[in-house]
């Protein structure tokens, strides 16, 4: 029997798991239900071939937390073999709490509590499973470890989630601009005064990995089309989860129907002890399965929105530099409201306005040192001739308005 499991992944090629505790966790029941979940929720309706998932983000930040211990440890940075096990184990589940299209639930179907909370009550059902081999992970994971650059690889400005994704989904969107050298950003990290580091060498790679992290924002996770797509979908389910408030019985997976049914907030989780049970059974299939009946619901809104999905029927969007006034609004629902012969009330479902910010750099807040020869380190925005400060610590806000197409 061989020391590892390998398998075949088409970002990285060979992807080596040691069997026991970590090929234990990709095996494991709650990281499984990840290949049930797209890694980029509704971006497919711009990239066809954005079709990757969760799992196989995972696996890949997994193998790139691999390749950076060796990286490090080769420039002597001293690092237990517990403490290598228990990063990689970290950064395996790092995304265990993602629902069904990434973050469109954590405002719908349940609230005030983030998908990173969730992955953390996950992790200790799997460390219950295992008979606490995944303390130390879980501590490392929280920052609750005294070497913090052991954190900072699985949460930071230079964490091998932020570098795997970026990879993953420049190559299944075939969006170039975000294919960054994580190789050699890897082979750069160093360690000073227990933060990470780049090494002076490594500069026009981390220039092009913040570049192009700004491109993929603006092109592929906040596409007008794919947050238009993704309001559909949340209004869908905001009409569902209403109906099922007044007692209508809908169509729904047990795990679905529970979150339809309750309001389900953090304090919810925290007192209702099924309610990770159910949230641990949702994957993408449950919200499918149920539009395909919704389609044919006798409530109007809910049938219109869930063949809007089905169907491939997004939102008009236009997108502002200023929120539209409410006269317009208004104008937009009596409209939406006379067309398909609904209340004022339910045309509301067939309109969304969303304010959305996005800043690539803050430099007050983790920021990414330049280590030079001569130990001196400087942060990324003074050492780079051609990053411009202020345009990549600029919020950039946009306003999107969406809304049911009439013709």
């Amino acid at each position: 029997m061989t020391d590892n499991k390998t398998i075949i992944d088409p970002v990285f090629g060979f992807i080596k798991v040691p069997r026991g505790l970590l090929l234990d966790i990709v095996k494991h029941p709650l990281m499984q239900r990840l290949t049930r979940i797209k890694q980029l929720g509704m971006a497919s309706v711009v990239y066809p071939g954005a079709q990757h998932t969760r799992f196989q983000h995972s696996l890949g930040a997994f193998h790139l937390m691999s390749e950076a211990i060796v990286s490090l440890q080769q420039k002597g940075i001293f690092i237990f073999d517990s403490e290598a096990e228990a990063i990689q184990a970290a950064i395996l589940m790092h995304d265990i709490g993602h629902g069904p299209f990434s973050h469109v639930l954590e405002h719908t179907l349940i609230n005030g509590i983030s998908h990173e909370e969730i992955s953390l009550m996950m992790m200790e059902r799997i460390n219950n499973d295992m008979q606490g081999r995944l303390t130390l992970a879980m501590k490392i994971f929280k920052d609750e470890y005294p070497k913090r650059f052991l954190h900072q690889l699985i949460s930071s400005q230079l964490d091998m989630d932020r570098l795997d994704y970026l990879r993953r989904d420049s190559f299944f969107t075939g969006v170039t601009e975000g294919n960054i050298g994580s190789a050699r950003i890897i082979r750069m990290l160093n360690v000073v005064d227990d933060n990470l580091v780049i090494d002076q060498k490594g500069i026009y790679s981390i220039e092009n990995y913040l570049t192009s992290r700004r491109l993929m924002y603006w092109q592929v996770y906040l596409h007008k089309t794919t947050v238009a797509y993704e309001k559909v979908l949340v209004n869908t389910l905001r009409r569902a989860k209403e109906l099922s408030r007044q007692g209508k019985k809908l169509f729904a997976s047990p795990a679905l129907a529970y979150f339809l049914e309750n309001d389900v907030d953090g304090n919810w989780f925290n007192s209702h002890e099924e309610a990770l049970t159910w949230y641990c059974q949702l994957d993408d299939a449950d919200i499918w399965s149920a539009m395909k009946v919704w389609a044919e619901s006798d409530d109007k809104v809910l049938a219109l929105l869930s063949r809007d999905m089905l169907e491939r029927r997004i939102f008009k969007v236009e997108v502002r530099e200023e929120p539209p006034s409410a006269e317009e609004t208004d104008s937009l629902l009596a409209q939406l409201s006379r067309h398909f012969g609904i209340s004022h009330a339910d045309a509301r479902y067939l309109i969304s306005v969303n304010a959305i910010q996005k800043n690539m750099y803050d430099i007050h807040d983790d920021h990414i040192d330049i280590l030079y020869k001569d130990g001196t380190l400087k942060d990324i925005v003074e050492a780079s001739e051609i990053l411009n400060v202020e345009l990549l610590s600029k919020k950039i806000r946009k306003y999107y308005l969406c809304y049911q197409r009439i013709s």
